[in-house]
């Protein structure tokens, strides 16, 4: 089958390698049909490695991804040949501690697609456990599918949020992960959520979605245009989804006092963090590491009337074309959410 590989740093192809063969038992063999590229990806190819994951052996890339089902291991039950999937792509040890705790995505023997040495989804044909693939319903397309998984990310944000009906939210920057956090944010409750950067143009994706309010933070401060709409008070939520440092430098007056701080993007290099403040103001903190059992609530929400996935995706590529949609990526254009490679 054909695949597209990461050979090494700054060097990648479409290539003929193996394919993943019947599947084994409880595990579904899948024709892709469709997958995401995500930040990750890009950064492997570019630098070869993120944090201590490097790229050491060439490498499928590709972890957003939907397709339908070829093939039924034995015992499957719940998916039939046919059915139109997405994956959850980071399949834990199911006797581990950090499972049997329900937090199967920080196992430390996670096996997560196009994350060193394990290979991704875009190729011709995967083999994945039925576990971890979900049925998508007729009201989502495949590109809508494909984008389950960051949206699974922004679920899992909202959910450690501990987000109250009514409460106000804001979110710190606007790439695919924040536009997804703050889709999940308004679903799960809030009455209003602001979400700002310091791109416009990125920003005016978002005109027309009610209850979300794009704040430029070249021309006004998220925290002191929070608080002068909610009487000084302030947001009950803060949501950090830039990973950049500077935004860290006022993050912790920006939630009212008592308010809660989600972390969901990773800076490059460590911040500084002032716990005096965060203390005095009763600020509580909450990271984000990937997600744990929020994949069925993301399908079921993104098919409802509440979100639309659909409107983020800027552009598909052939699978042929597959290192231009990845050199497009690298423009940076501030108007490209989630960039998608069809089969």
């Amino acid at each position: 089958m054909r695949a597209l590989v990461l050979q090494k740093k700054g060097r990648m192809g479409i290539e003929d390698v193996p394919s993943p063969g019947a599947p084994g038992p409880g595990e579904v063999r899948i024709a892709m049909h469709t997958v995401g590229i995500c930040a990750s990806d890009v950064h492997y190819w570019t630098e070869g490695r993120i944090g201590p994951f490097v790229v050491e052996a060439p490498m499928i890339l590709g972890h957003e991804g939907a397709g339908t089902v070829a093939e039924l291991g034995e015992g499957v039950t719940g998916l039939s040949v046919g059915d139109r999937v997405a994956m959850e792509p980071g399949v834990p040890d199911p006797a581990s501690r950090a499972t049997l705790e329900g937090r199967y995505n920080v196992d430390p023997a996670v096996r997560f697609w196009a994350t060193p040495p394990i290979d991704g989804c875009l190729a011709e044909e995967v083999v994945h456990p039925a576990a971890f693939t979900y049925r998508l319903p007729d009201a989502l397309s495949f590109a809508e599918g494909a984008l389950i998984e960051p949206f699974a990310v922004g679920m899992f944000a909202a959910t450690k949020a501990q987000i109250s009906p009514g409460d106000v939210v804001a979110v710190i920057g606007s790439g695919t992960i924040g536009i997804m956090t703050a889709l999940a944010a308004r679903a799960g409750g809030a009455s209003r959520v602001y979400i700002s950067d310091v791109q416009s143009a990125k920003l005016g994706l978002l005109d027309g979605l009610a209850g979300i309010i794009p704040v430029d933070a070249t021309q006004e401060d998220l925290g002191e245009r929070v608080r002068a709409e909610t009487s000084g008070w302030g947001p009950q939520v803060v949501i950090e989804a830039s990973g950049a440092a500077p935004a860290y430098k006022g993050l912790w007056t920006v939630p009212a006092p008592g308010g809660r701080v989600v972390l969901v993007g990773m800076p490059v290099e460590p911040v500084a963090f002032d716990v005096a403040t965060a203390q005095s103001r009763g600020i509580s903190i909450e990271t984000i590491f990937r997600y744990a059992n929020v994949h069925q609530k993301a399908i079921d929400l993104a098919a409802s009337d509440a979100v639309d996935l659909g409107r983020f995706v800027t552009e598909t590529f052939a699978f042929e074309d597959s290192e231009k949609a990845f050199e497009r990526f690298l423009e940076g254009r501030p108007t490209d959410v989630k960039l998608q490679i069809a089969f």
